[in-house]
């Protein structure tokens, strides 16, 4: 059998992106053996980094200038193929867009995750898959809706502040303004968190603090975005509670919920991005599959995109290995998710500084041992 390997890897964080990844993988194993049949897919799970994966694999990308998550113009783009347009919000509200060292829990606004799945509406989408991860924001998604329509009002009828924290003076919530074109469209929500919108486990509580907020921010903004949710259910009906404490309401500080308010399902994010890219028909192709990210630990295995590509290739009995920056996971706990054997850089640069410095060339030294260890 001819051996062909299928590169279906995540990003490093900092160091690389999905696609340097594949690009090192491949040089360091076709350095073992010359001419190997390679197929790289870049995966992502629905977070930052999900745009240029689908671009990899074939989508078109769209620049528009959107709102950031303060207010100021930035360039994001989207992926388009066919009517399948894949919008990714960290791209207009995510934490790479705000100054460096510079945090905003309680103003920062999804407006432009908004004018992006406008934009993709725009472009003849009637399929949007909607990445959400990696956000700067925790306004439960009104900034987006604001974009597509709906009205937040205070008691004076002006528009409420943008950000979770100006939700505090919500009065009125008028979502009849909404685009009708979102009537016709399947949006689906990606997202590698079921988290409800509120509570302990809610998204101030879980990820505000990553995004700079204090113990005091995230009370306020958790009571915020539960009276928000309040006022919502006024205006909407009783599905809008429902969809409050919702697998994925609280992912990405809530923008789940805006999105559950537009109709859109909810699916793991690896899962469904694993089917717009063509996962499948590349795995039937592949002797061995080769994924990774950049820490291979506890979170991994709930939903990240190793996990997924794992999940996938052992249903299909295919071997799969990985490589990552650093393991911080077991050699029985691989083995329940279906990697055969991790590669960490760190085991050929124990210096974690150098390891992210030099990550590209440490890849390809790992990938000769891959090529050592199962292609030879």
């Amino acid at each position: 059998m001819t051996q062909r390997v299928l590169i279906a890897a995540d990003k490093f964080k900092g160091s690389l992106t999905a696609v340097q990844v594949a690009e090192r993988v491949t040089a360091g194993l076709r350095r073992i053996v010359p001419g190997l049949d390679v197929e790289a897919l870049p995966v992502a799970d629905g977070g930052d980094g999900t745009v240029a994966a689908a671009v990899a694999a074939g989508f078109e990308r769209h620049e528009r200038e959107v709102a950031g998550p303060l207010g100021q113009e930035v360039t994001a783009a989207f992926a388009l193929r066919d009517d399948t347009a894949v919008v990714e919000m960290a791209e207009a509200s995510g934490l790479q867009r705000l100054p460096r060292g510079v945090f905003a829990p309680l103003t920062a606004s999804t407006y432009g995750s908004g004018e992006l799945l406008r934009a993709a509406l725009d472009a003849g989408a009637r399929t949007i898959v909607f990445g959400v991860g990696g956000s700067a924001t925790t306004d439960g998604g009104a900034g987006m809706l604001s974009a597509l329509g709906a009205r937040f009002l205070d008691e004076d009828g002006e528009p409420v502040p943008p950000g979770g924290g100006g939700l505090a003076g919500l009065a009125r919530a008028d979502l009849s303004g909404l685009d009708p074109r979102l009537a016709a469209v399947d949006l689906i929500l990606a997202s590698d968190v079921d988290n409800p919108l509120t509570g302990p486990k809610g998204a101030p509580a879980v990820y505000g603090p990553q995004k700079g907020a204090s113990p005091d921010d995230v009370a306020a903004l958790d009571e915020a975005l539960s009276h928000f949710a309040k006022v919502v259910e006024a205006e909407a009906g009783p599905r809008a509670a429902g969809y409050a404490t919702a697998p994925g309401a609280g992912a990405a500080g809530g923008i789940g919920y805006g999105a559950l308010l537009l109709g859109a399902r909810f699916r793991p994010g690896i899962e469904i991005m694993l089917d717009v890219l063509g996962f499948t028909p590349a795995l039937e192709r592949a002797s061995l599959v080769i994924t990774g990210e950049g820490s291979l630990d506890e979170q991994t295995l709930h939903g990240k995109a190793p996990a997924g590509v794992a999940a996938a290739a052992r249903a299909a009995d295919k071997e799969v290995v990985a490589v990552c920056g650093r393991l911080a996971l077991p050699p029985a706990a691989l083995g329940r998710a279906g990697i055969r054997r991790a590669y960490p850089l760190t085991e050929l640069e124990p210096d974690v500084v150098k390891c992210i410095a030099d990550a590209g060339p440490i890849l390809e030294r790992v990938a000769e041992q891959i090529a050592r260890d199962f292609l030879r």
